[in-house]
């Protein structure tokens, strides 16, 4: 009985975390238009 109520309390705090979080909502702002310029590192021996 202590375990299905310690799952009981664990899902209910999870599913508040969730509900917080989507809550909030996506943060304010913009991306770069930019793109990244990255290479690739150079093979071992070469």
């Amino acid at each position: 009985m202590r375990a299905l109520a310690a799952a009981v309390i664990g899902l209910a705090a999870a599913l508040l975390l969730v509900l917080a979080v989507t809550a909030a909502g996506a943060p304010e702002g913009t991306t770069s238009p930019r793109p990244l310029l990255t290479t690739a590192p150079a093979a071992p021996g070469q």
